[in-house]
């Protein structure tokens, strides 16, 4: 099954070598010199060398089809080790950035994040975004791979009690790919990851793509 069949059965498709071990050296370079204190940063997209890799990622052959027609719209670091560690629970990606705000009866959960304005649109838009999980070592069951609930994208936004049924009704997937590949993923997706056990780290680019434009008067904070 390919990574768009893969997303539309089950929200989450896993696509080893998507960029090459060059290509890793010269974001490690790129990542060495940031002031990131932390899990890591948000705010990644800003950098022309973060544009290059999202616009990179829309060509790689696994991923074209999924992403035609789409813009980044955010980058996020996320940098976990034996130092730096967390657990996150069973989660959806509800907010998304916007430029500014705007009224409306269907956007909720407005909220400043490191400078930036986010808020929660409906359901129906968060489904034609697609996060790609880039990672930048391997990522085993040691250091707190990224666990999915499998077709859970396809019900909506979720209570809790609903995402606990679900949960126990579909299971859970660990979610392992080498250094250079990604984890395609719908935001609704449930999603979680337990702390390391490792001292291995698992470094992590998490770009979010959608479409160019936004319903209900919203417009991103920035695209590529």
């Amino acid at each position: 099954m390919n990574v768009a069949s893969s997303l539309a059965a089950d929200g989450f498709a896993v696509a080893p070598a998507v960029i090459s071990e060059a290509d890793c050296l010269a974001i490690e370079g790129q990542l060495s010199a940031l002031d990131v204190r932390g899990a890591g940063s948000r705010n990644l997209l800003a950098a022309g060398w973060c544009e290059r890799v999202a616009l990179q990622l829309k060509s790689a052959p696994a991923l074209i089809t999924p992403l035609n027609g789409c813009v980044a719209f955010q980058c996020t670091y996320f940098d976990k080790s034996d130092v730096v560690n967390w657990s996150v629970p069973i989660h959806q990606d509800l907010a998304i950035p916007v430029a500014e705000r705007v009224e409306h009866q269907e956007l909720r959960g407005w909220s400043i994040k490191e400078g930036g304005l986010f808020v929660q649109p409906p359901a129906t838009v968060l489904d034609n975004l697609l996060a790609v999980r880039l990672h930048l070592d391997n990522s085993d069951p040691d250091n707190g791979p990224l666990r999915v609930v499998p077709g859970s994208h396809r019900h909506g936004r979720l209570g809790d009690e609903v995402q606990s049924a679900l949960r126990t009704e579909a299971g859970e997937v660990e979610c392992v790919v080498g250094r250079g590949g990604v984890i395609a993923m719908k935001p609704l997706l449930l999603h979680a990851s337990a702390k390391s056990t490792s001292s291995k780290p698992r470094r992590v680019l998490h770009f979010v793509y959608g479409p160019a434009s936004l319903p209900l008067g919203l417009s991103w904070a920035r695209a590529v």
